[in-house]
C-alpha cells in the first residue's frame, strides 16, 4: 500500500506531526526513525532527517528505496527574503533553487545542476491541490503563497545575503533542505511539495529563531497538511 512521505528537519517539527498520527508504528533504519501511522486516515511515514542538504538527501533516498511511496512533502519552518511574508506566514513551493551550488566557471548559470537544470519544478498536480486547500482555510489571518524556495547549507542571518538571493532567483523564502529532497525525488521519480512556514524575516540579524516563533510555523504547516489530506 502506498504511503506519503512527510519529512522534518527538527524534533519540534516531528513532535508537531506526530500529534495528529494515529496507529504509529516504528522503523529503524540504520541510524533514521521512520514513524508510520495514520493521518486522517491517510497512510503516511514520517522521518526526522536532521538539518542540512546532505542530512536530508540521505533521509530522502533511504525513505524512498524502502517504502512505497505515492509522493513527498517536506515541511517545517524557513526564513522569509521576501519583504511582503512575516512571521507565521506560509510558502508552499512551485519549484526549489540550490542557491549555493555554483558551477558558473563551467558557463552555467548560479544554481545549475548537471543533469538536474537550474530548479526542480514541485509536482503540479500537487500544488494544484494546494491552491484549493488555500481557499478552503476557514478564518486565515496569514498569507499563504505559492513561491520559490531556495536551498543551501548556510543559515542565512544577513540582510545582504536574503536579498541576493531573493534578486538572484526571485525566490521568496530560503531553507536548508528542501531542494536537495526535491533533487531525490527527481531522480528517482517521486511528486515532490514542500511547505515552509517563516520563522524569521528579510530583516532578522540574529541567527537564534524564538521558541515562540518555531512554534507557531511548525503549528501553521501543520493544519495545512492536515487540510491537505482530509
Amino acid at each position: 500500500m502506498q504511503k506519503i512521505g512527510i519529512m522534518v528537519a527538527v524534533d519540534e517539527e516531528r513532535e508537531a506531526i506526530l500529534n495528529i498520527m494515529t496507529d504509529i508504528k516504528v522503523e529503524q533504519i540504520y541510524n533514521l526513525r521512520f514513524l508510520r501511522g495514520k493521518i486522517q486516515e491517510k497512510d503516511c511515514v514520517l522521518v526526522k532527517s536532521g538539518v542540512g542538504k546532505v542530512n536530508a538527501a540521505r533521509a530522502a533516498q533511504v525513505m524512498i528505496h524502502n517504502f512505497d511511496l505515492s509522493y513527498m512533502i517536506n515541511l517545517g519552518a524557513g526564513g522569509s527574503i521576501n519583504g511582503m511574508l512575516n512571521i507565521g506566514d506560509v510558502v508552499i513551493a512551485k519549484q526549489v533553487v540550490q542557491h549555493d551550488f555554483d558551477i558558473t566557471a563551467f558557463g552555467h548559470s548560479k544554481g545549475y545542476i548537471s543533469g538536474i537544470g537550474d530548479k526542480v519544478i514541485c509536482d503540479r498536480e500537487l500544488v494544484n491541490e494546494m491552491e484549493q486547500i488555500i481557499q478552503s482555510i476557514p478564518e486565515r489571518n496569514y498569507q499563504i503563497k505559492i513561491g520559490v524556495i531556495a536551498t543551501g547549507d548556510i543559515f542565512c542571518a544577513e540582510p545582504w545575503m536574503k536579498d541576493k538571493i531573493r534578486v538572484k532567483f526571485s525566490a521568496d523564502a530560503v531553507d536548508m533542505e528542501c531542494a536537495a529532497i526535491a533533487q531525490v525525488c527527481y531522480l528517482d521519480n517521486i511528486a515532490f511539495i514542500a511547505v515552509k512556514s517563516v520563522s524569521n524575516t528579510l530583516n532578522d540579524k540574529n541567527a537564534n529563531i524564538s521558541d515562540e516563533n518555531l512554534k507557531l510555523a511548525t503549528k501553521r504547516c501543520v493544519n495545512i497538511l492536515k487540510e491537505f489530506l482530509i
